[in-house]
């Protein structure tokens, strides 16, 4: 398996998120993909790669030209704010909720951040758009490797910060750019008539859902915690199918905490049958580790040694596929986790 490896991923490395009312120290940390790296190594999977440079004019076809700038020069603003800004991350404090306009951009730099935003748990870093415009070139150049011709059958956008929450003109979720929807794009660019995007995180996939949401063109299926409990909490349901054209080309499905790897197996054989039924020509993979019973901030029961048969289901598909990487917080075993699934596939 071709692996594109973000080289500057560490420079996003936000100081604090704000959790019940405190600012506690993130869990989405540059040792998780470090973690990854050392258990592919150790057990030689893949070839790695280092991306091009991002394509932006794809991006600002995924997300709105508006966001896109905004996220290139944020920390520039926040520095022209006060100086010693340089020593704290940017994390929003005010959003524009129902009834209010979104269609004019503030002056006011706080007011842009909340414009663009909708979470106060994921810090804009003086290393965020470098590492995630790189993670973005990782994602697009994936895709058009498996799309070329004589091109590997599989291919890994191995980066952080992730990127499935991040939608057409926000971020949130420790997520700025949506690999996942980018890879998707890049397919559709390629020839791919029809493309089926997996999201197996435990969160879900509230931005890629949102991007896609009234197109006939992308199927979107994801499998996660339940969100009348569980983060983002105001997406994820089961009876959000679609709009427009979209209508039927989105499934969620949604289990209680708690849940174990058999009836999540369920759950993950059902969208599968959709991808089919679909007749998707590539299917992109959402990888999300955070299903793991260890994992601080998630509460499903899968075990380590599950993560191979997550692997050999995916890739009974049988079709071209990019993984970007998604969540999974248990920084120790990120690694054998993500390593099991692409050895699983690979088997």
């Amino acid at each position: 398996m071709l692996i594109f490896h973000n080289p500057v991923h560490e420079k996003h490395a936000g100081r604090q998120e704000m959790f019940r009312g405190k600012l506690v120290p993130c869990h989405e940390t540059p040792a998780r993909l470090e973690f990854v790296l050392q258990a592919l190594h150790q057990r030689g999977i893949g070839e790695l790669r280092a991306p091009s440079v991002v394509d932006l004019d794809l991006v600002k076809r995924v997300h709105t030209p508006r966001y896109v700038d905004f996220l290139a020069r944020a920390w520039h603003d926040w520095i022209a704010l006060d100086p010693a800004n340089a020593a704290l991350d940017i994390l929003p404090s005010i959003w524009p909720v129902r009834g209010f306009r979104h269609d004019i951009e503030p002056t006011n730099f706080a007011a842009r951040v909340g414009l663009f935003s909708f979470d106060s748990g994921c810090p804009l870093t003086a290393g965020t758009w470098e590492a995630a415009t790189a993670g973005a070139a990782c994602a697009i150049d994936a895709a058009r490797a498996v799309s070329a011709v004589g091109g590997p059958r599989a291919a890994m956008a191995l980066t952080r910060p992730p990127g499935h929450h991040a939608g057409p003109d926000f971020f949130g979720g420790y997520c700025f750019l949506n690999n996942a929807a980018l890879a998707a794009q890049a397919l559709r660019d390629a020839g791919a008539e029809r493309v089926a995007i997996v999201d197996v995180d435990y969160h879900h996939g509230n931005g890629t859902q949102s991007i896609f949401y009234e197109r006939a063109d992308v199927l979107t299926v994801s499998v996660h915690g339940d969100p009348t409990t569980e983060y983002p909490f105001y997406l994820g349901y089961a009876d959000e199918r679609g709009a427009g054209a979209g209508t039927g080309c989105n499934l969620n499905l949604p289990l209680p905490a708690g849940t174990g790897f058999a009836a999540w197996t369920q759950a993950l054989e059902q969208g599968l049958a959709a991808v089919r039924a679909f007749k998707a020509d590539a299917v992109v993979i959402a990888l999300g580790v955070d299903t793991y019973e260890g994992d601080p901030i998630s509460k499903f029961r899968l075990k380590s040694a599950d993560y191979l048969r997550v692997g050999s289901l995916l890739a009974s598909l049988g079709l071209p596929a990019v993984f970007t990487m998604e969540g999974g917080y248990a920084v120790a075993d990120v690694g054998i986790n993500v390593a099991n699934v692409l050895e699983g596939y690979a088997a």
